[in-house]
């Protein structure tokens, strides 16, 4: 669903501007005395060792890459609000400026309306998760838990207790069910006041960043625990297509 064009946008004006830079060093050497050819090799072997720390044919999405990337002095933000800052530093301000793409109004405008789309969708992802766990998984995994709590009960009436042991698994499985479902609960309330008080704040920028910080990682840490559920609960009850349908 991402659409290219924002990136590039960026890497055609990186590339455009850059070969402007590479033209007007070359001239400068020509106006100097140097040959075309010389000054054309002296200014791409410059650039080949100004370009080294962002030379890398690894996995650029590895663990280990934010490790090298530091060492490379290279900028390691995941934070996506934060690393939106990006596209109003005065270098890319200047670079953007300097090819006619976009002026410092421009950049700030977009980045306005870049960090609300991204508070917007974290919103809708966290109201639209509430409302699964809520309404959909909790109901499911609580019937489920008293079916089983039925079955054990049941098992106690009708056989001797060294044979009622049998439920011992099903009681294990009761014990998950309501140590999920609770996690499931509080984290959604937490979730939810988190995006109330992220609401409140004025500042578009710092809007968005409290998202990604507060709200967002509720989501995977309540999906872990719906994941957990999904796993034990019947598969003939479960609202969803299951992982493994899919």
């Amino acid at each position: 669903s991402a659409n290219c064009a924002a990136a590039m946008i960026v890497l055609n004006s990186a590339v455009a501007h850059q070969l402007r830079l590479f033209k007007e060093e070359v001239d400068k050497k020509i106006q100097a005395g140097e040959s075309k050819e010389k000054a054309i090799i002296r200014v791409l072997k410059k650039y080949i060792k100004e370009s080294k720390p962002i030379r890398f044919d690894g996995n650029g999405y590895s663990d280990e890459w934010k490790a090298e990337a530091a060492a490379r002095g290279l900028d390691c933000e995941t934070s996506t609000p934060v690393i939106f800052d990006a596209y109003i530093k005065p270098a890319s301000v200047e670079m953007f400026s300097a090819v006619g793409v976009m002026n410092a109004v421009e950049l700030a405008a977009r980045n306005e309306v870049k960090w609300e789309m991204y508070t917007k969708k974290i919103q809708i992802e966290a109201r639209v998760m509430g409302d699964l766990a809520l309404n959909h998984i909790l109901p499911v995994a609580t019937r489920y838990q008293a079916l089983l709590l039925d079955t054990v009960c049941k098992i106690k009436e009708v056989f001797p207790p060294e044979e009622a042991a049998m439920s011992s698994k099903d009681m294990e499985i009761i014990r998950k069910i309501a140590r999920h479902t609770l996690s499931i609960q509080e984290m959604v309330a937490t979730m939810v006041n988190a995006r109330k008080l992220a609401n409140k704040i004025e500042g578009e920028r710092a809007k968005a960043i409290a998202y990604h910080d507060t709200v967002a990682p509720m989501l995977d840490e309540i999906r872990y625990h719906i994941d957990k559920l999904e796993l034990m609960v019947d598969n003939q009850m479960w609202p969803l297509p299951k992982y493994r349908e899919m």
